[in-house]
């Protein structure tokens, strides 16, 4: 009962955390330009985040639950050390105020129990999660900045796109607003799994139910830890500006739902650091 409990507990709290993570480069732009309410952008993070995972959390559910540990190995007591280490990662930096990836730190988790009981799917981790880690982010940066390129700076060529995306502010506003859901959506996606996965691969729960249960904590989270990480990044995003936020955004959302797909865990930290590094470049 006591051990029953105690996983209850870490869970909760390890997917609070994880929608604190969350909140921040979803929702910090439209926050830190004034264009929305705080608590407007928490129940639209939250409704989201519910969206994206009850639609595509599946996949690296599968992935976590039993395709990189054998799942003979995933016991009740394995389950809540990898569920305990990761929760207590994720809180060191939400404290420390430092963006840091729910996805990587599952992974070193699930990786650390593999390597103490000598049984990995080393395939699945080399050739599938590795490889991912290196080349969305690459391509976040590659894209983002071959879309900038192509509205600034403004010159003779681009100058109509410029014109006209910049004379629609009002437009602008609802794009960023879209692009900010879009993002909570795909973090639903992708990191609701983090806890389901290893749920599911030590039969304590179904996937399905996993995901109603777990993605409704992250807003909670949010709520309740997640305002620091947003006032902080809403002052360090904003000054990128209402295009390329949202352009930042969308990049990094798209390439986050393509990994869902894919069945990869996936840094949205990672993606958004290299996109935003290509607006900086240009």
């Amino acid at each position: 009962m006591i051990k029953n409990t105690l996983l209850i507990i870490v869970t909760i709290f390890f997917a609070m955390n994880m929608g604190a993570s969350g909140i921040a480069p979803s929702f910090a732009a439209i926050y830190g330009g004034r264009l929305i309410k705080k608590r407007s952008a928490l129940i639209l993070f939250s409704i989201f985040v519910i969206l994206g995972a009850l639609a595509l959390g599946r996949n690296v559910s599968l992935t976590l639950g039993k395709n990189l540990l054998p799942q003979e190995f995933i016991s009740f007591k394995v389950t809540l050390i990898i569920l305990s280490s990761a929760t207590l990662s994720l809180f060191l930096a939400n404290i420390l105020k430092i963006p840091q990836s729910t996805s990587q730190v599952t992974v070193g988790s699930i990786v650390g129990a593999g390597l103490y009981f000598k049984h990995l799917y080393l395939k699945t981790l080399f050739l599938k999660i590795l490889p991912m880690w290196i080349i969305l982010p690459l391509l976040s940066y590659v894209l983002t900045l071959l879309l900038y390129n192509k509205i600034y700076p403004p010159e003779h060529d681009n100058l109509h796109i410029y014109q006209r995306i910049f004379s629609h502010y009002n437009k602008l506003k609802l794009s960023a607003l879209i692009t900010s859901c879009y993002v909570a959506f795909a973090i639903g996606t992708n990191n609701v799994a983090n806890a389901v996965g290893p749920l599911f691969g030590a039969g304590i729960i179904d996937i399905a139910l996993g995901l109603i249960l777990i993605s409704p904590l992250f807003g909670v989270g949010a709520y309740f830890i997640g305002e620091g990480p947003l006032d902080t990044a809403g002052k360090e995003i904003v000054p990128l500006g209402l295009v390329s936020s949202t352009l930042v955004s969308f990049v990094t959302a798209s390439l986050l739902i393509v990994a869902s797909i894919l069945g990869i865990p996936q840094s949205l930290v990672q993606l958004n650091l290299c996109s935003i590094f290509a607006i900086s470049c240009v």
